[in-house]
């Protein structure tokens, strides 16, 4: 019998440390997620570690000794690929895969690789594949050092010809140029349906965070849907969308977006910036921290940092309010403290795991979106279509009945009241 089974690919992670450091991470939390990285390629990893980096080699990166320090152990240890924790010159890549005779993957690429396998959707591949495509071009020096012949003119009038990783640069653009032009229309679709969402006015709430933070277990808490929610860097990458009914008969949609990260690639945030216009539009938006993590505080400043980068800030009009996730993680030693420090911070303690406090998460995400104004419609008592209307757009908060006449409390937002005096104007 053949066996068909994969052997997984053996690495070594590198995080590689510099002076200075990261802002409030160590250099050992770095290195953990860069394992978290790795195993979520489905990499084997048989050794981790943090160099200290006191100058940059501009062409390994790091310095001859260690250099050759690693290429011995890649060869002891059957080695197949070392992942850098660090964004690699398209030079020093090539010099690392020579002087290693392994593969080298650095953090963007990782990134891109993980978002490359997660992509469902056909908008999903086109964001990941514009994104991938940007970040190669500026490799093929090193993936593409073969075809650095020319292709020759006809005759002796022909010239040089064009070689051919100049054909392939431009092979790159023109596919990228097609990539772009694909998702401006991908952009234009969701507009009008965000437009069409509009017109029946539901309030949006998003819900952000750093990758496995818990937004998708808390999505399908609070939804009863089963979105894939597993303890693993970019689970989930497509956004997702769900109706969700609150206390007092009012609804709203909800969204799951894709998690943020750490030293995010510039190529995702640009193309995943049609994906993101969720966040941008919605009336909440519902950071969500693993309050359990040693580096949420950490993970708290890289969120607001892409937030800010959307133009996404903390305001009257669209606030964010914080959700501390993983409370049946948090010891009970420490439990005490942290229910005073969400309470002094105006966050929510939750556990998507258990239940514990989404209750207390719904009532305030219905004060945050109950920011309609309460108005009394009068109709007719056989007008069963207006009364659907209101029960349908808003929130009906009383009925009482006088001859023919239906006297009608309802909260409706400035929008579907327009729709309303329109539809109505007598009821007003």
């Amino acid at each position: 019998m053949v066996d068909h089974r994969v052997v997984a690919q053996r690495a070594i992670v590198l995080h590689p440390s510099r002076r200075g450091g990261s802002a409030g991470r160590s250099a050992a939390q770095r290195l953990d997620e860069a394992v978290g990285l790795t195993e979520a390629l489905d990499f084997q990893v048989i050794e981790a570690s943090v160099v200290p980096l006191r100058d940059v080699a501009p062409s390994h990166l790091f310095g001859k000794g260690k250099v050759e320090e690693f290429h011995q152990r890649c060869e002891e240890q059957a080695v197949d690929v070392v992942v850098i924790d660090d964004a690699l010159t398209p030079v020093q890549q090539r010099n690392l895969e020579r002087a290693w005779q392994v593969k080298v993957i650095d953090r963007t690429g990782m990134i891109l690789e993980i978002f490359a396998r997660r992509a469902r959707t056909a908008e999903g591949r086109l964001q990941v594949e514009l994104a991938r495509l940007e970040y190669e071009r500026s490799r093929l020096v090193r993936t593409w050092t073969h075809l650095e012949r020319q292709r020759g003119g006809f005759g002796f009038l022909g010239g040089p010809g064009e070689t051919q990783i100049e054909a392939d640069r431009r092979l790159l653009s023109d596919r990228i140029i097609k990539l772009k032009a694909d998702l401006v229309e991908v952009r234009r679709t969701r507009d009008l349906q965000r437009r069409g969402r509009k017109r029946v006015p539901l309030p949006s709430i998003a819900l952000v965070g750093y990758t496995n933070a818990g937004k998708s277990s808390l999505f399908n808490r609070l939804t009863g849907a089963d979105v894939l929610a597993k303890s693993m860097l970019f689970a989930t990458l497509d956004p997702t969308l769900r109706r969700i009914n609150l206390p007092g008969g009012r609804s709203a949609v909800l969204s799951d977006t894709v998690g943020f990260i750490s030293d995010l690639p510039h190529e995702l945030v640009d193309a995943f910036r049609a994906t993101l216009d969720e966040v941008r539009e919605a009336d909440v938006i519902v950071h969500v921290r693993d309050i359990a993590c040693e580096d949420s505080e950490a993970q708290d400043t890289d969120v607001r940092a892409v937030l800010k980068s959307l133009g996404v800030s903390d305001d009257k009009d669209r606030p964010i309010l914080e959700v501390w996730n993983k409370l049946d993680l948090v010891p009970a030693a420490v439990r005490e403290d942290l229910d005073e420090r969400a309470a002094r911070m105006g966050a929510v303690l939750v556990s998507a795991a258990t239940g514990e406090g989404v209750d207390g998460l719904i009532r305030r995400l219905v004060r945050l979106i109950d920011t309609d104004c309460e108005r009394i419609f009068r109709l007719q008592a056989s007008d069963g279509e207006g009364l659907a209307w209101l029960y349908r757009h808003g929130r009906v908060t009383a009925r009482s009945m006088e001859g023919d006449r239906l006297d009608v409390t309802a909260r409706l937002s400035s929008q579907a009241l327009g729709q309303f005096e329109r539809l109505r104007p007598a009821a007003i």
